[in-house]
């Protein structure tokens, strides 16, 4: 077509299809669900698809996503919920407080975004933390900017590379990989990678932007925590943790077990990733709730309230699911492929690079990684030995990459640390990019050994 031969033009539709996204997303500002529909139905029309195909490829897209990670974020995000009401995020940060000391502050709060952090959504978990900063700073006089970018870490670390959060759970799917040992890897590279991102930049950084919170904002979430009786920190951090925990116990029982026998058939349900939040989501519903004199009627109440925000998250998974079928349907993902294959590029590192590349024009890590994983996946079946979870994992990093204007996150981040745009830059969006940079590099290593 137009002088240029299939494989061309399937790959200039493509670039212009991501383009087009972006462009609605970014300067039209249509929501990403409609703005991946209609990506999907452009690119399944320009290359040439048949009608029925298109609609069909669509759907299995958007339904084979959603029945799974749609089922995730609903049972995650209740136990976050639990867990915000009952207290246990605040035993946990304060725990670790009193254990890392004063001098210390910043590490204890990266620990506890990382533990906190691992059921929640990055702004959930943002808002659950972000008065223990305040608290903090004016209790120990420390820098608002030396104890807030630690947490900022923790919390978009486990965000963008550990499962059950929503992007690496979705990349999971597209690769196939096993949850299980993307967990374990995840962790292996999250937490050096925050460490370095979070307690050793913001030390250094806020010896230049010590940061000036916002008085009105002080005075309005830095209050002193309830009377009431918190869960213990080892009650809390069982439930919070019960569902990583099941879920590698099932990986090493598919290790060291044979095919066919009980334990491992038994671990293979109860450490699916459905099954390990619900057994977590109900002994909640106990630890955190009856336990904490939280009624029954209140509770449903919380569990209602929980799964409001979720709503366009899940439609943007959806539809982020139909747009990656797509591109595997029109043929696009194999063109891609194959010139991966013959550029001798890193699986790796091209899951890396094109999730950035969306990450920075787009501001979003969730249609980084959608999009992303849908790219390069056909690269999965053409190089043999691409370690999967390692591809979920470099999908997620790229995702974190140079947050900026775009990104809802920077405005946040701006707002609550009463900073200006070019501190907002100097501090979140260098931090963000130290974690990408990192991370990758952290993977390539770990590539070496497994």
């Amino acid at each position: 077509m137009f002088g240029m031969s299939h494989e061309t033009f399937l790959l200039l539709d493509a670039v212009v299809t991501v383009i087009g996204l972006i462009v609605l997303i970014t300067k039209f500002k249509i929501h990403p669900f409609i703005s991946l529909t209609i990506a999907a139905a452009f690119l399944g029309l320009t290359s040439g698809m048949p009608i029925g195909t298109i609609i069909k490829a669509f759907q299995d897209g958007f339904g084979g996503v959603l029945g799974f990670v749609g089922i995730i974020l609903a049972l995650g995000t209740m136990l976050g919920k639990m867990m915000a009401e009952s207290g246990g995020a605040d035993q946990i940060a304060q725990t670790l407080i009193r254990a890392f000391g004063k001098e210390r502050v910043q590490w204890a709060m990266m620990f506890a975004a990382f533990l906190v952090g691992i059921p929640l959504f990055f702004e959930i978990g943002f808002v659950l933390l972000i008065p223990l900063v305040f608290i903090v700073a004016r209790r120990t006089g420390v820098s608002i900017i030396k104890i807030g970018i630690p947490l900022l870490a923790g919390l978009s670390a486990v965000h963008g590379l550990v499962p059950p959060h929503p992007g690496p759970l979705l990349a999971i799917g597209v690769f196939g990989a096993d949850i299980g040992k993307t967990i374990l890897y995840g962790l292996i590279v999250a937490l050096p990678t925050a460490i370095i991102a979070g307690p050793i930049f913001g030390t250094f950084i806020a010896k230049h932007i010590p940061g000036t919170p916002n008085q009105e904002l002080v005075d309005q979430l830095a209050r002193e925590p309830d009377a009431k009786e918190l869960p213990s920190f080892s009650i809390t951090l069982i439930t919070v943790l019960l569902p990583v925990f099941l879920m590698l116990l099932k990986t090493f029982a598919d290790v060291v077990l044979p095919e066919g026998n009980f334990f491992r058939s038994f671990m293979d349900l109860i450490g699916h990733p459905i099954s390990a939040l619900l057994l977590a989501l109900l002994l909640s519903l106990y630890t955190f709730g009856h336990r904490q004199g939280i009624g029954s009627n209140q509770i449903l109440k919380l569990l209602d309230a929980s799964l409001a925000p979720t709503a366009a998250i899940i439609l943007i998974i959806g539809a982020g699911g139909g747009f990656k079928q797509m591109l595997v349907t029109s043929g696009v993902g194999d063109v891609i492929g194959h010139m991966a294959v013959s550029a001798q590029i890193s699986p790796i590192l091209l899951a890396w690079l094109v999730a950035a590349v969306i990450r920075i024009a787009t501001g979003s890590a969730t249609v980084a990684t959608i999009t992303g994983a849908g790219i390069v996946v056909p690269v999965v079946g053409m190089i043999p030995g691409v370690n999967r979870e390692l591809l979920v994992l470099a999908t997620g990093a790229g995702s974190l990459i140079l947050s900026h204007v775009n990104d809802a996150g920077f405005w946040l981040v701006k707002q609550y640390f009463n900073m200006t745009v070019a501190e907002t830059f100097k501090t979140w969006t260098a931090m963000e990019t130290i974690l990408s940079v990192v991370a990758l590099g952290f993977i390539l290593l770990l590539s070496l050994f497994v």
